[in-house]
């Protein structure tokens, strides 16, 4: 299962993959299918976020570029191995990509809301054979938990 939230660990897109896949791969088909309607309705969906928090799972040379060439911000932090092996190229690895540990603090909404899903014993043990049984479990647990959500009153 892989989700882009809001602030709040809410989805906003969901996608569902085999075991085996790679969470890299899923980032820009994830990205593709957020779209969040304006304010009053009008005008088109909103398909850029302002900023991206992501595990180590996405720290990718590929998603960093795509994420730069849609101007969103990445708060993704460098794997072990990727930050390897820039050291050993010396000056031609290139700076480290910029990091802001403060705003990835942020980024336990996301897990919270994976929790509020998982309180569903359908979601949480994935006894649906079929993915798209599997989906639409999740896409109640995903909608019961929009409407639970309490009025933001940061505006």
């Amino acid at each position: 299962m892989h989700t882009i939230g809001d602030g709040r660990g809410r989805s906003l897109a969901t996608r569902i993959t085999p075991g085996q896949a790679a969470d890299t791969k899923q980032l820009k088909p994830l990205l593709d299918d957020v779209a969040v309607r304006r304010p009053g309705g009008v005008g088109r969906p909103r398909k850029r976020p302002d900023s991206v928090s992501a595990d180590k799972a996405y720290s990718s040379k590929a998603n960093r570029a795509d994420l730069r060439r849609r101007r969103i911000t990445t708060v993704i932090p460098e794997r072990k191995d990727q930050q390897a092996n820039r050291a050993k190229k010396g000056s031609a690895g290139g700076r480290p990509p910029n990091f802001d540990a403060e705003a990835y603090k942020k980024r336990n909404q996301i897990e919270r809301g994976f929790s509020r899903r998982k309180q569903w014993r359908g979601v949480a043990t994935r006894y649906d054979k079929r993915g798209d049984s599997y989906k639409a479990v999740l896409d109640l647990a995903e909608t019961l938990d929009w409407l639970r959500a309490k009025p933001d009153r940061t505006r």
